[in-house]
């Protein structure tokens, strides 16, 4: 029998890897610890904090389907020339500041270019706000490979811009204050690439502040792994220490590189490539919808199989049911800061997609004659409502010019077109609709666009949305630290 100690953790190892005693925690963290023991021993003997060597990424082999029986059953195989990653985090723990160095040591932009701070926040909302609201693709290309960066929001509140960006990815680089460790959003962010089965490299970011606390991070961030029911594989994640707003990463806190170079090699070697069905029938899931004045709506998602080339006959399926047809106009990949037209797009990578006006997020464009749909996007759901209706007021009309009922009706109901988080109902009355968010401030942006874009209105005070199941009545609640 073996006594063990690890971050305030006392406990004691006997040769069937069972935890047999906990003096120094509550019976909550008892109850916690004794569901997972069997795999706890295995996980906490294999932690080394700091890490001074790259570890062997197990993450990357475990979802390798090079292996005969994988490989006979799917029919799969993986591009090693692309990596899709996510930039996840709790807000203002340096998500876009990291990727405008990331960006520049790129070579994205011109040595005599000026670049504004935070490039990515390109909303004038965001700007303003000093957050992000909307997320972003932007690409870089580091030794031969094509890395697809996608910044999201920090905010609770626009979780549901994670969700489904999380469908066009196979890992997340999931950046920790190393003052504060991990934060409710990052809880929420980890909970939803564990799910979908992601790859994590963990970024201990800000790491030259002088209340630095690297060991405290890491140690926290392996407890929330543990608390999510991460697998061994996830566990053994790469921990970076990085100063975003000076562009260094390193291996060890001690000892940072001049440059972003340990960061971008953690990249290669632990976030797999794209598992593709390149000789399938063509499957791409929308997850993004953008608007342009020439070309129209703009769908932009990940190519799952087969090809895209522009003038190609596809269908649009929202289900085995559903379905119409529609052909390619325009068809862009993402390179350095733009979007730069192509004629063809390998399954794998990232595009953007003209042609269908109708297009909406979550559908699926297929083979015109074999292709199948995708499983649709599900985002969590809205915890707060409130009531928009017209401006009564003797004062309507002074400071907007769309103060109709229709006008309010068609601008909410345009807003579900790009915004899955949001519902939107029909109230009391012909002139009120309720809008339910994530949050007060999801909601509050919403009102601040329509204000700015010339709608009058009324907003009533913000309510929780309760649900009543087996006659309990229930209401949201956030798990905190």
């Amino acid at each position: 029998m073996a006594t063990i100690s690890f971050h305030n953790w006392t406990f004691s190892v006997n040769n069937n890897s069972r935890i047999t005693s906990f003096p120094h925690r509550s019976p909550l963290s008892n109850k916690l610890f004794l569901g997972n023991a069997l795999s706890l021993s295995k996980r906490l003997l294999k932690l080394r904090s700091p890490t001074l060597t790259p570890i062997k990424c197990s993450v990357s082999q475990a979802t390798d389907p090079t292996t005969p029986d994988i490989a006979e059953k799917s029919q799969l195989m993986r591009r090693s020339d692309v990596r899709n990653i996510a930039i996840v985090a709790h807000v203002d723990h340096g998500k876009t500041t990291l990727v405008d160095s990331m960006l520049k040591q790129a070579k994205v932009f011109r040595d005599n270019q000026f670049v504004q701070e935070r490039i990515m926040d390109s909303n004038d909302l965001e700007r303003e706000r000093g957050i992000t609201i909307l997320s972003k693709n932007t690409s870089i290309t580091y030794k031969d490979t094509k890395v697809n960066i996608i910044d999201t929001p920090g905010h609770s509140d626009f979780g549901g811009e994670v969700e489904r960006i999380l469908n066009m990815v196979e890992g997340v680089l999931l950046v920790v204050d190393s003052v504060e460790g991990p934060m409710p959003q990052t809880r929420f962010v980890l909970k939803k690439a564990l799910e979908f089965g992601h790859a994590v490299v963990v970024v201990v970011n800000k790491i030259d502040r002088p209340s630095a606390r690297p060991d405290y991070v890491v140690n926290s961030t392996f407890e929330l792994f543990i608390e999510l029911n991460a697998s061994d594989e996830q566990c053994d994640f790469q921990a970076i220490y990085a100063s975003g707003i000076k562009g260094k990463a390193g291996l060890s806190p001690d000892n940072l590189a001049e440059d972003l170079g340990p960061l971008f090699e953690s990249i290669i070697r632990c976030i797999p490539g794209p598992c593709i069905d390149r000789d399938g029938a063509l499957q791409m899931l929308v997850t993004n919808i953008e608007y342009d004045e020439h070309k129209g709506r703009i769908a932009i998602g990940r190519l799952h199989a087969g090809f895209l080339r522009r003038g190609l006959d596809v269908r649009v399926c929202t289900s085995e049911d559903s379905c119409r047809y529609a052909r390619i106009t325009e068809l862009f990949v993402y390179e350095k800061f733009n979007r730069v037209p192509t004629d063809r797009v390998e399954a794998g990578d990232i595009c953007a997609v003209c042609g269908i006006d109708d297009v909406q997020i979550g559908e699926t464009i297929a083979d015109k004659i074999s292709g199948r749909p995708l499983p649709a996007i599900k985002v969590e759901e809205p915890t707060v409502k409130m009531a928009f209706s017209i401006n009564t007021s003797p004062f309507v009309g002074r400071e907007g010019k769309y103060v109709t009922s229709r006008n309010l009706r068609d601008r909410l109901y345009r807003e579900l077109e790009r915004n899955l988080a949001m519902k939107v109902e029909d109230g009391e009355t012909a002139d009120t609709f309720v809008v339910s968010g994530r949050g007060t401030l999801h909601i509050t942006i919403l009102i601040e666009n329509m204000r700015r874009e010339g709608y009058e209105f009324m907003v009533g005070p913000p309510k929780v949305i309760n649900k009543k199941v087996d006659d309990r009545l229930l209401e949201p609640y956030e798990v905190s630290f």
